[in-house]
């Protein structure tokens, strides 16, 4: 509730990605948005609006690991990533490391598929596990999508919003503008601001949150990334080959 607050996620049309340890992907509306298959939770808002949702146990704790293995720092990573075309020359990452909630696989694991002596190194895995965690949070959006929330730009937050390669995975794999904020730590903005409404509130100067987030909720324009048609398109078919692989394995018993 908080991230949307400090994202200004409080209209409908808009969706907020975080991407933290785990991700999030939520949205505004004015109506309760009920899925029947339980991928998509129904929480209510700090508007007295709902707060449609989908977390993923599986972003940057996935990319944090692939830093460490190789030893770089966090421009070494993001160097490795942008220096590797889209689709890691065929390797595909399932991002399973913590088991995963969206899908619901509690004791999933992780998949490197597709190696070969051409893709087998550092770059390619850095490139794969950084889209396939982003993936991961493109298989909610497609659960959003068939619920009637269609977004119309997705603001990114949390740690892994400040990279600029990352945000353009975002906006080809979301296939929709993204674009981060001033602060990049929107759940503490949030907070900022529902604590500035409540001390208004309860001084008897009552104001709209609409009020405050027009005013503090800064969008950063210059790291506003515009989808590509082609690579889009090519996510497109790596999300089916993701989400098609972790149905063979879960059904054949390997979690």
């Amino acid at each position: 509730m908080m991230g949307a607050l400090g994202t200004g996620n409080i209209q409908d049309g808009l969706v907020t990605a975080s991407l933290g340890t785990s991700g999030t992907l939520y949205s505004h509306a004015r109506e309760p948005v009920v899925d029947k298959e339980g991928d998509v939770a129904a929480f209510c808002d700090s508007t007295d609006g709902w707060l449609p949702l989908i977390c993923t146990m599986n972003v940057t704790v996935a990319t944090e690991q692939v830093r460490h293995l190789f030893g770089w720092d966090h421009p070494g990573l993001e160097e490795a990533v942008a220096n590797t075309a889209p689709g890691a020359g065929g390797l595909l990452f399932l991002p399973y490391l913590n088991g995963e909630r969206t899908p619901n696989l509690p004791n999933g694991c992780g998949v490197l598929h597709g190696l070969n002596t051409r893709n087998m190194t550092a770059a390619h895995v850095a490139r794969a596990v950084t889209e396939g965690v982003t993936m991961g949070l493109a298989y909610g959006l497609k659960r959003f999508h068939q619920l009637g929330v269609t977004p119309t730009e997705i603001r990114l937050t949390g740690g892994g919003s400040k990279s600029p390669t990352w945000r353009q995975i975002c906006a080809d794999v979301f296939g929709v503008p993204t674009v981060g904020l001033k602060w990049s730590e929107g759940a503490a903005l949030g907070a900022a601001v529902q604590a500035c409404w409540a001390y208004e509130h309860a001084n008897g100067k009552p104001v709209k949150l609409s009020q405050l987030t027009e005013r503090l909720v800064t969008l950063d324009e210059k790291t506003r990334s515009e989808p590509d048609r082609d690579v889009a398109e090519m996510y497109k078919g790596l999300l089916g080959r993701q989400s098609e692989l972790t149905r063979k394995l879960h059904a054949a018993g390997f979690e």
